[in-house]
């Protein structure tokens, strides 16, 4: 009875190193022979991995395939408090780099059978003795397997220049361990059909090794190397958008204020004004400002209102400090205090209502420390409060009759900037 796979081999393989990741969370990987990416762009959502790194003979593939490795548009609305960046090198398996050194985990799945048997003894000693990587997974055909294969005549693939059984992909692995200073774990994907696992073994043989003395084990650059230099050619860098950038966390920081200090001041408005349908948004706003115009007696005046921002729980909590939050004059002069006046929105206020501003900001005072400077956000003298410019009803009647005219809006849109492994046919329909 001919195997079938069920998750596809393939997607098997893939699964056993994310598995790893999940278990071990290394920091630094890099995928050799990484052809089409595929494993690359599952293991960027292990935001575990700081420094994802592809590498292949062929540059092309690379080109073709890499911008799907590209952040989308959410991870630049929502960036994460976690680092990724993501190189992608054209270069031979065989040669020493100086920037794969170090790395927490190294993979090579289904490469070294297209390699020659002197390239594979390079690759030991590039990848082994060079790199010095913490972990290793290196898989390979197991040829034993090969019989139960459907229409299978000689190698799985035509580049394939070898194929092990797994006395010889044990042997070779066993010898890397006593050279290099390396411990192996065996096993594999792709099971056989029930009764045949102990005679045949996996479909693809897959070793584990570790590097004895973990990452305490040095790593030290000798001279030597360092004449190796780079012998990869870089094709492809990005880094993924982090709240860890300053200059995003403020960008994160401010559209949050904005958007709840808004917020608050809306229904502070709506609960002054008893206002709930939008449709009558103006004719409330008007009442509203004939309410507070009566109660002002002079520009900048306060009002005995608070904002009641997070509903009447805030307002019994802020009953006390009602000056904090206040209709008042922009500019301070007499004459436009009745058609330029702001809310005033106390960061104390957004800092302790809103779990993002204050998880974003760490305290009240960095919070006020990060606005000091934002053109887009306008404090208050002191600093303590965000001022809300109130439009003008007759800015509003304006904007209805240019709705009725024409029906037309503006959005403010976020701008962003936006082989080794090789199937073998057999595998194309299983």
């Amino acid at each position: 009875m001919a195997p079938v796979f069920s998750p596809p081999l393939h997607r098997q393989r893939h699964q056993f190193v994310i598995d790893f990741v999940k278990r071990q969370k290394p920091q630094k990987v890099v995928d050799l022979g990484c052809s089409e990416c595929s494993l690359l762009k599952k293991l960027k959502f292990h935001r575990e991995i700081e420094l994802l790194v592809g590498v292949d003979i062929n540059g092309a593939i690379i080109k073709k395939k890499m911008h799907g490795l590209a952040p989308v548009s959410t991870d630049y609305l929502q960036p994460s408090y976690d680092q990724l960046r993501i190189e992608l090198y054209q270069g031979s398996v065989t040669q020493k780099d100086m920037r794969l050194r170090g790395f927490d985990l190294v993979t090579s799945i289904e490469l070294i059978e297209h390699l020659t048997l002197d390239d594979v003894e390079r690759f030991s000693e590039v990848v082994f003795g060079y790199m010095t990587p913490v972990a290793v997974i290196v898989s390979t055909p197991n040829s034993e397997f090969n019989p139960l294969l459907p229409v299978l005549a000689g190698f799985r693939h035509s580049d394939h220049k070898f194929e092990w059984t797994r006395a010889e992909f044990q042997s070779w692995a066993l010898k890397v361990c006593l050279a290099y200073g390396y411990d192996v774990e065996f096993t594999g994907v792709g099971k056989a059909p029930p009764g045949q696992q102990e005679r045949v073994g996996f479909c693809s043989q897959i070793g584990v090794f570790h590097r004895l003395g973990g990452r305490e084990s040095s790593n030290v650059l000798s001279d030597d190397d360092a004449e190796d230099g780079f012998s990869y050619t870089l094709l492809y860098s990005i880094n993924y958008p982090s709240l860890r950038d300053n200059n995003i966390l403020r960008r994160v920081l401010v559209s949050e204020v904005l958007y709840w200090a808004e917020k608050l001041k809306r229904r502070w408005m709506e609960e002054k004004t008893g206002e709930r349908d939008e449709a009558e948004e103006c004719l409330r706003a008007s009442e509203q400002r004939i309410e507070m115009e009566e109660k002002q007696t002079a520009c900048g005046a306060r009002t005995n209102h608070p904002v009641e921002q997070c509903g009447r729980e805030v307002l019994e909590v802020q009953e006390g400090e009602d000056e904090e939050v206040f209709w008042n004059n922009r500019k301070g002069q007499q004459e436009s205090c009745i058609l330029h006046r702001s809310v005033s929105v106390p960061l104390a206020v957004l800092w302790s209502c809103c779990p993002k501003v204050s998880a974003l900001s760490g305290s009240l005072s960095n919070l006020r420390h990060l606005l000091m400077d934002e053109p887009n956000v306008k404090l208050s003298q002191d600093g303590s409060a965000v001022l809300l410019q109130e439009q003008d009803l007759e800015e509003e009647e304006e904007e209805e009759e240019d709705n009725d005219v024409e029906d037309s809006g503006y959005g403010e849109a976020s701008q962003c900037p936006h082989s080794a492994e090789q199937e073998g046919d057999w595998e194309a329909n299983i």
